[in-house]
């Protein structure tokens, strides 16, 4: 077992005050925290992103073998050199109040246009804990993909989303050929691949 050297015990935030605030929001921390070494750090001063928790689902037909994916404009790979449409999995943003469970509802009706009928949890991360507080829930969310298809999202939050219904090998290939290259959806087929048959196993005619 991997020792527990710290807990949130062991930071001493001193001030934060918001930089920006737009579409997201930017806070400077000034704070102080304990040492491997024993004792504090000096106080310093970090900016932190500051994004919330967010869920992601990739939505998979066990018994086609077909997984469906979103296709859509991303800014921050606006200079991606393929392009800044990505293939990614239905996602949105927690709010308040929300479950895990019920964003996954939410959004994949809203993005896919679809319901699962089962929900497994893949995993839950930190996006990018150097200056962000992103965090995000990965779920499986198994469908019937049958007339799943065509352009969804919500158009006064500016959504242009193409549903792509691949093969899982497909799904693979395009992950190995770099054509799927966010992280939310490399885990998640990651983590497919790794339980591919017994997720398959039990819905798949004989």
């Amino acid at each position: 077992m991997i020792p527990q050297a710290f807990t949130p015990d062991d930071v001493e935030v001193t001030g934060t005050e918001t930089g920006y605030k737009g579409f997201f929001r930017i806070d400077r921390i000034r704070l102080r925290h304990r040492t491997f070494a024993g004792g504090w750090t000096p106080e310093f001063q970090r900016e932190l992103f500051e994004r919330g928790e967010a869920v992601c689902v990739l939505l998979f037909d066990p018994q086609r073998d077909i997984v469906v994916l979103t296709e859509q404009f991303r800014i921050g790979a606006l200079n991606d050199e393929r392009s800044p449409w990505l293939l990614e999995l239905v996602a949105g943003m927690v709010e308040d109040g929300e479950t895990y469970a019920e964003v996954a509802e939410r959004e994949t009706l809203e993005e896919a246009g679809c319901r699962y009928h089962e929900l497994l949890p893949v995993c839950r991360y930190w996006v990018s804990p150097g200056g962000t507080s992103e965090r995000v829930q990965i779920y499986c969310g198994l469908i019937d993909s049958a007339g799943v298809g065509g352009i969804h999202g919500l158009a006064d939050e500016h959504e242009d989303i193409r549903l792509v219904s691949l093969s899982f090998d497909e799904a693979w290939q395009a992950l190995e050929d770099g054509i799927i290259n966010n992280a939310a959806t490399i885990m998640a087929l990651q983590w497919l691949k790794i339980r591919h048959s017994d997720v398959t196993s039990k819905y798949q005619e004989k």
